[in-house]
């Protein structure tokens, strides 16, 4: 049995090899993912380890920043001193950092990273731990003079002796650089500036005499958590954050563990789209190998081979392809990661080819994810094929059947539909969303098992629809074409099923897409009354001189400031909800059209008051004029009078938890020194948009992160950042697509072997092989738009879902993606176009003779 099963499997290598296909690509992202994630957290480990003091002295630790305000915490640089004198302390040197400046040449061009990732100015300290060394020119003296990184120096064109402006938060300052620095360890793929001690201190903190930080050596001998125990006693053990090197370097790297995991899911998703599409692929050639090979089974049995023997001869096949295909997958992962790590490396984040990290864990869970799918998928072909009997050997044809009747897949599919129905169901009647999204995710699991369950069952009733013209349109070979689709309804369901995921996939979130977009343009419309609105691409405040640059532009009339500010509010009913509140100036209302379920916006907005969500004021017990203790940046809190309750729409078209509004005398009396995020701008009286508009780019030219946008622009600016999660679900379907496309592919050519000597008798009649490669051809194409109408018909539903959870939320209008919708269709069309192009060729270039003389 043993050789059996070997010769049987060398023989069909070729039908086997698109199965193979599907397996490398699976076990491809799985490993591909985990070196990355592995390559980055191990890269980024020693990145911190090496580079953090024995001892960190930090302020107080504060709220978490959803959105930034723009306010850097900072301690009295006199604390070096005080540290100085504490018993087993080396060295003390003051840190001053601001992280998200902006840096321009010359000629105004930013020379920031384009990615997104922040410019960080900071106080130039070489030494054994400092992440940078002087590669050319000289250490900054002075506070005309900066050291800039070899990435962004490089990138951007800048050499010593160029000018730059510094746009910081205290306001824009010269500087010329007189240095490069290179990297000794990775770069984390923000753009460095580095300042001596003073300039850092007085122009990215605006004050001499503060430091974000006080960095401790320990003396030779000197434990750092015996180090840390002695400066939190002498400075106090509530007054400041006191951190080891390794607490240090493990707090940087749960900051940017967020980026390095929305990546790796990423990633992951991808493997579980390539697993999930490529479980259909190996089923559906598992089971046309063994119907193809009935009689070759029945004659194992008729010579004395059990059903355990065949099911596990079966079975063995699948495991060699298992193996194949994760070494393949294994090889693939290791380049798709080092591509990603060449990917990275090209934004600036400097990471060598020779750090990439082969844990055992990547290796074992590809040949686990390889050799289980194709076992799995294999189980029950290889059970049907323990089920032959001996008598088979003795069937003058190997023509496959159609199977055993589709009742019990009818009965599954039918329970899986109506439990998921009523899962979606409740998901559209919910009025919590928690429960509304929960429902959500069981709806759409059962619904798909159902339709996957229960597709042989659709097969006829619309592919007899899809194909209705082809006899009309194509004659005798479009019949033909239809028929062959129809013949074997569980292999036409198991083919289409395949490309169905990925489209439903697509289809369900682009249908969610497009509503939340409809949701934000509709809210604009209503609440935004400004002219314009100044902002940065990506919401980072900008310094106060650009709002005075906006202010004393000439036509410029209202301005209201906009400032977000993360706090923490106490409620009646006992929870502490953080979340990110904003601040106005009073005359909000006059730039912005909110609806107030109590009070307005001069109750809202006034000093000591505050406005609140009304839906999220009923579920905690707060009432207007009721007091709420607030905890504001720096460790503050104050009793906030609710002043006025608000529905779901705000001046920016979005909302944070709780929706909190105050005004900005109360945010600067609690927690001053934030900066301006959005400035809504009217025009004064005799000026025109045109003219408006031309004057603020005008004023703000030095700015090159601020942008001015009216209301088409600001809808333009959130469809982009919607978009972003769009392209990503594309991607997925991309490759789902691939993975049916190797499905459709292996289908025909696998029916073609079937068929062989159905084919020589057609060629036989006078089919000619232009006929016979469009019978093909059509057959295809009839099985790909079967796939898609299917997931067009289910991501349709599953979007109508989506959006009534995001209803929940306030995004209430509902929108389909109608050029989305075409594009899906023209799309499997062509698919099954490509699909049969090989199989065709081959069915064409038959010997005739040889053809009808096939067993």
């Amino acid at each position: 049995m043993f050789k059996a099963t070997l010769r049987s499997f060398l023989a069909h290598k070729g039908r086997l090899l698109l199965s193979a296909l599907a397996v490398m690509l699976s076990v491809a992202f799985v490993v591909g993912s985990l070196i990355f994630s592995d390559t980055l957290d191990r890269t980024f480990d020693r990145l911190f380890a090496s580079t953090a003091a024995d001892v960190t002295v930090r302020p107080r630790e504060g709220l978490d920043e959803s959105l930034p305000s723009g306010r850097i915490a900072t301690l009295p640089a006199a604390l070096a001193g005080r540290v100085a004198r504490v018993e087993g302390v080396a060295a003390t040197r003051v840190d001053a950092e601001a992280r998200n400046i902006t840096v321009v040449d010359a000629e105004r061009r930013p020379v920031s990273p384009t990615t997104g990732a922040p410019t960080i100015g900071r106080t130039w300290a070489p030494g054994e731990r400092s992440t940078v060394e002087l590669g050319s020119g000289h250490a900054p003296r002075g506070p005309g003079q900066a050291v800039l990184d070899e990435v962004t120096a490089g990138r951007a064109g800048v050499r010593i002796g160029d000018t730059l402006t510094v746009v910081a938060p205290p306001g824009s300052f010269p500087v010329e650089v007189v240095g490069i620095a290179d990297f000794t360890t990775a770069s984390p793929g923000a753009a460095l500036l580095f300042l001596d001690t003073p300039t850092a201190q007085a122009r990215l903190l605006g004050d001499p005499r503060a430091a974000t930080g006080i960095s401790v050596d320990a003396a030779e001998g000197v434990g750092d958590e015996r180090l840390k125990r002695r400066v939190a006693a002498a400075l106090g053990p509530d007054a400041y954050t006191y951190r080891t090197a390794a607490e240090q370097a493990e707090s940087d790297v749960q900051r940017l563990g967020g980026f390095l995991d929305v990546l790796k899911w990423v990633m992951l998703g991808f493997a579980g789209i390539a697993v999930l599409v490529g479980v259909f692929l190996i089923v559906n050639t598992f089971s046309m190998l063994i119907a193809q090979r009935t009689r070759e089974l029945g004659l194992l049995r008729a010579l004395g081979a059990d059903r355990r023997q065949v099911r596990r001869s079966v079975l063995a096949e699948a495991l060699l392809l298992g193996v194949a295909g994760a070494t393949l997958g294994l090889a693939a992962g290791i380049g798709l990661a080092a591509g990603l790590i060449g990917l990275m490396n090209a934004i600036g984040m400097h990471i060598r080819s020779t750090d990439l990290v082969i844990d055992w864990a990547a290796p074992v869970s590809g040949y686990a994810v390889g050799i289980g799918v194709t076992l799995v998928a294999a189980y029950l072909p290889a059970r049907r094929a323990a089920a032959v009997s001996p008598m088979a050997a003795l069937a003058e044809t190997e023509a496959a059947g159609t199977g055993r009747p589709l009742r019990a897949r009818a009965v599954v599919g039918a329970v899986a539909g109506a439990a998921g129905a009523a899962a979606l169901a409740g998901c559209a009647a919910a009025s919590r969303t928690g429960a509304a999204a929960s429902l959500l995710g069981a709806g759409v699991l059962l619904t798909l098992v159902a339709t996957v369950v229960a597709g042989p069952l659709l097969v006829r009733p619309v592919i007899r629809v899809l194909g209705a013209a082809f006899p009309a349109l194509f004659g005798a070979v479009g019949l033909l074409s239809r028929r062959n689709a129809l013949r074997n309804p569980r292999r036409t369901g198991a083919t289409a099923a395949a490309l169905m995921v990925g489209i439903a996939l697509a289809v369900g979130m682009s249908v969610a897409g497009a509503s939340i977009t409809a949701s934000f343009d509709r809210r604009i419309d209503r609440t935004l009354g400004a002219d314009f609105i100044v902002r940065n691409g990506n919401s980072v405040p900008f310094p106060r001189e650009v709002t005075d640059a906006v202010r004393t532009t000439p036509g410029a009339g209202l301005v209201v400031r906009s400032r977000f500010a993360p706090v923490a509010v106490r409620l009646p009913d006992g929870d502490r909800v953080r979340t990110t509140a904003t601040a106005y100036d009073p005359r909000l209302d006059e730039v912005a059209d909110l609806a107030y379920a109590h009070g307005d916006g001069r109750t809202a907005l006034a000093p000591g008051h505050l406005a609140m969500d009304a839906e999220f004021a009923r579920e905690h017990g707060v009432r207007p004029g009721a007091t709420v203790p607030v905890e504001f940046q720096g460790g503050r809190t104050a009793g906030l009078t609710v002043g006025a309750l608000t529905g779901r729409e705000s001046a920016e078209g979005f909302r944070t938890p709780g929706g909190l509004l105050l005004g900005l005398s109360t945010l600067e009396r609690y927690a001053p020194g934030g900066q301006d995020a959005v400035l809504y701008v009217n025009a004064a009286a005799g000026t025109g948009d045109d003219e408006l508009r031309a004057a603020l780019e005008r004023s703000l030219a030095p700015y090159p992160q601020v942008q001015v946008r009216d209301q088409a622009g600001y809808k333009e600016l959130v469809r982009d950042q919607i978009a972003v999660l769009l392209y990503l679900v594309y991607a997925l379907l991309g490759l789902a697509i691939v993975i049916a496309v190797l499905g459709v592919v292996n289908t025909l050519a696998l029916s073609v072997v079937e068929r062989t000597r159905e084919i020589g008798l057609l060629r036989a009649i006078g089919l000619s092989r232009r006929g016979l490669r469009r019978m093909i051809r059509l057959e295809s194409v009839v099985i790909a738009v079967f796939g898609a109408v299917l997931g067009l018909a289910l991501g349709l539903v599953w979007g109508v879902c989506t959006q009534r959870v995001l209803a929940l939320e306030g995004l209430t209008a509902f929108a389909v993606p109608w050029g989305m919708v075409g594009a899906v269709v023209l799309g499997s069309v062509v698919v099954g176009v490509v699909a049969a192009l090989l199989p065709a060729l081959r069915a064409s270039r038959m010997n005739v003779l040889a053809a009808i003389a096939h067993e």
